[in-house]
């Protein structure tokens, strides 16, 4: 446990088990020091959001990794990944690199900048954007997710050249490599915290969480102008007709890959009832 003054090594009181609770990292929590014993967490505040894989609570923002090339971008992992972050009340950032390689990312990037979300061009070889994350991470909790050879790595060492990160080694800072996460952590950096790098790849993230049809019109924060006035009150915004959303995106309004992602993720799930989620 960190306080302002110091770090306290800390375990949970022995009835969290029973309330079938766990702390996270990045809950904020009471503990008791005690001399002649161990120190102990007495109580775990209430959370803002949390995560099942990783284990992570209170989390400010989500960084987006995608690269333009080796691999190319996928534009519905990305939209995937955006929305289950809005779901669960964190801001999405879409980071894309290896921008000096091809120029087609600035396609990319008009996207996400028009549907409304942060988005910054980066480089490891010239450095781009690199000035711009860093300004990002400060006074927030944020956590890194991207596929293998996006570019996570590289781009969180020229953020902080401490955490010496290179695929298959192992960092000198975060004591772990590729793929070898066990635990989650929060590290200091750029003023901020950074949780659980490099291991949180948006494969763990998807499999991990579910949007049911009924709560991902949300999620899409461009549709939220639309919000009452399409024809139908049971409209699903695929391609009914008088949709206000469906005509939005034939305007220009909507951009037509963010629709396209919303379709494939409301017919990934909407068999999917409730009670077959908690089950």
């Amino acid at each position: 446990m960190e306080t302002a003054e110091t770090v306290y090594e800390c375990k949970a009181r022995g009835n969290f088990r029973k309330l079938n609770l766990s702390p996270l990292v990045g809950d904020d929590v009471k503990f008791s020091v005690n001399e002649n014993a161990e120190n102990r967490i007495e109580a775990i505040l209430p959370r803002k959001n949390s995560l099942v894989r990783p284990p992570l609570a209170n989390l400010d923002q989500l960084f987006i990794v995608s690269s333009i090339v080796d691999p190319g971008i996928n534009t519905f992992i990305i939209d995937k990944l955006i929305a289950i972050a809005e779901y669960k009340k964190i801001e999405p950032i879409i980071i894309i690199t290896k921008t000096d390689v091809d120029d087609s990312y600035k396609r990319y990037a008009k996207i996400y900048k028009a549907s409304g979300f942060k988005t910054v061009e980066c480089s490891n070889v010239d450095m781009r954007g690199i000035e711009e994350v860093k300004s990002l991470l400060k006074g927030k909790i944020s956590a890194f997710t991207g596929n293998t050879g996006v570019g996570k790595s590289s781009l969180l060492n020229s953020i902080d050249k401490e955490l010496t990160l290179k695929t298959g080694e192992t960092s000198k800072k975060l004591g772990r490599g590729k793929h070898t996460t066990r635990h989650s952590e929060l590290f200091k950096v750029c003023g901020g915290y950074v949780a659980d790098t490099p291991g949180f790849s948006s494969l763990d993230f998807e499999k991990c969480e579910r949007i049911l049809k009924d709560d991902l019109f949300e999620c899409f924060r461009e549709f939220e102008p639309y919000f009452g006035q399409c024809k139908f009150s049971t409209c699903s915004h695929i391609n009914e007709k008088g949709c206000a959303v469906c005509s939005a995106v034939e305007n220009g309004e909507i951009q037509k890959s963010r629709h396209d992602s919303y379709i494939q993720m409301y017919n990934d799930v909407k068999d999917i009832k409730e009670w077959e989620i908690k089950k």
